[in-house]
C-alpha cells in the first residue's frame, strides 16, 4: 500500500509539472486572451479551442497573429452570440490592430485599457448592449482609422479627445443615448449627420441642431471685445432678467393650460376610438378559416383589427410587385406602416409545411434583414406582413429616380454594399439551418430613411416554388444575377449567392442593371464587361457618371472584391464572411494589411 501511494504521488507530481510547463509555454498574449474569454459567455462553445496547452494562440478561433513574432494582430469574434463583458485584459495585447466584437450580446462598459493597444486601427463594437460613456483615453489611439460603437446603450457626452484621432476615416456613434454638444474640434468637425444620428439629446453643427443655453434659448456665439464695451448697467440687467422671467412664467403657464387641454382631448378621442373598435369587434365575426400568426410578438393590435386592415387592401395601396406576388402598403389607425406581400395562388402549397417554414424565417432578427412580422391566411389569399422601409428598394434609387433626385453618393454606396453583405453573411453563417437566399438583386435590397440596407425575401425562393414548373432556376432567381453553375444545374448554394452579390456590387459601381444594353450589344454580361474594362484600365468608364465623388482606391478595392465573388470557379470565390471582411476594410487606406486576417473564417 505504501508503495502504491508513492507511485500515485510520483505520477501526480509528473502530471502537475507537465501541466505547469505547458501553461508557462503559452505566450503572454495567449494568457491575456484566456483572461478575456473568462469574462465572456460562450453559449455556442465556439471558443473551445482556446487552450492553455497551446504554445501560441494564432490558430484559435477568430485570432490572427503577426507572422514575425506571433503576437496577436486581430480579434474577430463578430456574430458569435457572445455574452458577458469586455475584459480590461484587452489592454495587454499591445500589438493588436483590429478588434471586432460587433453584433453580439456584450454588456458593461468599454474598458479604458483598450487605449493601451496603441497600434489599433479598427475598433468594431456596434450592435451590443454596452453601457456607460466613451472613455476619453480612446483619444490616445492615434493610429485608429475605424471607430464603430453604434447601436448600443452608451450615454454621456462625446469626449473632445476623439478629435485628436487625425487618421480616423470612419466614425459611427449613432443610435445610442449620447447627450450635449458635439465637440467642434479636430477630426470631429469633418463627420456629418450619419455619424451621430439616433442620439436625441445630441446637438451641434454636425447635426445642424443648435444647442440650447441655460434659459432654453439657442446658445449665442462668443462675443467680441467690441461688444464688451456695450455691456448694460447692472440695474438694466436686473430689469431685463425680471422681464424675461415674467415672460417665461407666463409662457409656461399658457403652455401648461394648452397641454392639459390637448391631453383631455386625446383621452376622449382614445375613448371614442376604443368604443368604436369594441362595436366593430362585436359586429365582425371573423371567418373561422382565417388564421393570423405574429412572429416577434410586438404588433400591438388585435387579430380582428389586423385582419380587417388586410381585407381592405386594394389597388390604391399597391407599392410594387415581385416574383412572389403583389406588395401593399398597410397603414394602421395609429399611423404605423407595414408592407404586406400577397402570395400568388399558383405558389400556394401545404399550409402546415408553409407555416412551419415561415416560423423559422420569422424567428430571424438582424439589423440588415427585413423583419417578417407575421403571416395571415385568409380564404382568398396568403399574406406576409413585413416592416415597411420608407425609401423603397436600391433598384428604385439607382434606376428609377431622375438625375436631379440622385442621392446615392460614393460613401452611401459603400454603406449599402457593407450592410447587404452583413445581412447575407448572417443568413449563411449564423442561421440554423443556414439559409441560401437564391434571389439576391437590387430590388430585394430595401433602404430605411438613413439609407441602411435591409435584405428582403430571404427564404422565399425555396419556400414558394411553382409546383407546375419543371425548371426552378428561373423561378428561384433573376436573370443577370444567376451564377453559371446555378443556371446549368439548378442547384443553389452559398457560393451562388456570393456570385449574385458580386453582380450587385457591380450594379452599385456602374449604376447599370446587369441586363443593360451596353453589355448585351457587345455580347457580354456585366461580369465580362467589367473584366474587359479593367483589362483596358478604363476605370473612369466603369463607375456611374452620376457618382462624382468616387474614390479611386476604394473603387479598385470594390472591383477586386466583385471580381473574386463572380469568379467562374466556385472554389475560388470567397464565402460571405470573407467578402464581408474585405468590404469592412475598404474604408482603410491600407486594406491589404487586413485581407488575410480572417481568410479562413467561413
Amino acid at each position: 500500500m505504501g508503495f502504491l501511494a508513492l507511485v500515485i504521488s510520483l505520477l501526480t507530481f509528473i502530471l502537475t509539472n507537465l501541466l505547469s510547463s505547458n501553461s508557462v509555454a503559452l505566450t503572454q498574449d495567449g494568457k491575456a486572451l484566456l483572461e478575456i474569454k473568462g469574462f465572456l459567455n460562450d453559449s455556442r462553445r465556439l471558443l473551445d479551442n482556446w487552450k492553455y496547452t497551446d504554445e501560441f494562440p494564432c490558430n484559435w478561433t477568430g485570432i490572427t497573429c503577426h507572422k514575425n513574432d506571433n503576437l496577436v494582430s486581430s480579434i474577430n469574434l463578430a456574430n458569435m452570440q457572445l455574452g458577458g463583458i469586455t475584459s480590461p485584459s484587452i489592454g495587454k495585447l499591445r500589438r493588436l490592430q483590429r478588434l471586432a466584437l460587433h453584433q453580439n450580446s456584450l454588456h458593461g462598459i468599454i474598458p479604458a485599457e483598450i487605449s493601451n493597444c496603441l497600434e489599433l486601427r479598427a475598433l468594431y463594437l456596434r450592435s451590443n448592449y454596452l453601457q456607460g460613456s466613451i472613455p476619453p483615453e480612446l483619444g490616445n489611439l492615434t493610429n485608429l482609422i475605424i471607430l464603430d460603437i453604434s447601436s448600443n446603450s452608451l450615454e454621456g457626452s462625446i469626449p473632445p479627445s476623439i478629435g485628436r484621432l487625425t487618421r480616423l476615416r470612419f466614425l459611427n456613434l449613432s443610435t445610442n443615448f449620447f447627450s450635449g454638444a458635439i465637440p467642434n474640434v479636430g477630426v470631429l468637425v469633418g463627420f456629418g449627420n450619419k455619424s451621430f444620428i439616433g442620439n436625441l439629446d445630441l446637438c451641434g453643427l454636425q447635426l445642424q441642431k443648435p444647442c440650447l443655453g441655460s434659459l432654453g434659448f439657442p446658445a449665442v456665439l462668443p462675443h467680441t471685445e467690441k461688444d464688451e464695451t456695450a455691456v448694460p448697467s447692472k440695474l438694466f440687467s436686473r430689469y431685463l432678467n425680471g422681464v424675461l422671467i415674467a415672460a417665461m412664467s407666463t409662457m409656461g403657464l399658457a403652455l401648461l393650460v394648452l397641454l392639459s387641454f390637448l391631453w383631455i382631448s386625446l383621452l376622449s378621442k382614445k375613448e371614442r376610438t376604443a368604443k368604436k373598435y369594441r362595436e366593430v369587434n362585436k359586429q365582425v365575426d371573423p371567418d373561422p378559416s382565417a388564421r393570423l400568426i405574429t412572429f416577434h410578438g410586438d404588433l400591438p393590435y388585435s387579430s380582428c383589427e389586423i385582419i380587417e386592415k388586410l381585407e381592405s387592401l386594394d389597388e390604391e395601396h399597391v407599392v410594387g410587385s415581385g416574383g412572389f406576388g403583389t406588395v401593399y402598403r398597410m397603414v394602421m389607425n395609429d399611423c404605423s406602416t407595414f408592407a404586406v406581400k400577397r402570395i400568388d395562388r399558383s405558389r400556394e402549397g401545404c399550409d402546415e409545411v408553409f407555416e412551419r417554414e415561415l416560423e423559422i424565417l420569422g424567428s430571424i432578427n438582424h439589423i440588415n434583414l427585413v423583419n417578417l412580422r407575421g403571416y395571415c391566411r385568409l380564404p382568398s389569399a396568403k399574406l406576409l406582413i413585413y416592416d415597411y422601409l420608407a425609401l423603397g428598394s436600391l433598384d428604385d434609387l439607382l434606376h428609377e429616380y431622375g438625375e436631379e433626385e440622385q442621392v446615392l453618393n460614393w460613401n452611401s454606396r459603400l454603406r449599402i454594399a457593407l450592410g447587404s453583405a452583413r445581412g447575407l453573411a448572417y443568413l449563411h453563417h449564423d442561421c440554423c439551418p443556414r439559409i441560401v437566399h437564391r434571389d439576391i438583386k437590387s430590388s430585394n435590397i430595401l433602404l430605411d430613411e438613413n439609407l441602411e440596407p435591409r435584405v428582403s425575401d430571404f427564404g422565399l425562393a425555396k419556400l414558394l416554388v411553382d409546383e407546375d414548373a419543371h425548371v426552378t432556376t428561373v423561378v428561384a432567381g433573376t436573370f443577370g444575377y444567376l451564377a453559371p453553375e446555378y443556371l446549368q444545374s439548378g442547384r443553389a448554394t452559398e457560393k451562388s449567392d456570393v456570385y449574385s452579390f458580386g453582380v450587385l456590387l457591380l450594379e452599385l459601381v456602374t449604376g447599370k442593371r446587369p441586363t443593360d444594353s451596353t453589355f448585351v450589344k457587345r455580347g457580354l454580361n456585366v461580369v465580362g464587361w467589367m473584366n474587359t474594362m479593367v483589362g483596358e484600365n478604363r476605370l473612369e468608364d466603369i463607375v456611374d457618371k452620376r457618382c462624382t465623388d468616387a474614390n479611386v482606391d476604394t473603387l479598385e478595392a470594390l472591383l477586386e472584391i466583385a471580381a473574386k465573388c463572380t469568379d467562374a470557379n466556385t472554389d475560388d470565390r470567397p464565402c460571405m464572411n470573407q467578402a464581408l471582411q474585405m468590404l469592412e476594410e475598404v474604408m482603410s487606406p491600407c486594406p491589404s494589411e487586413f485581407y488575410e486576417s480572417q481568410s479562413d473564417y467561413c
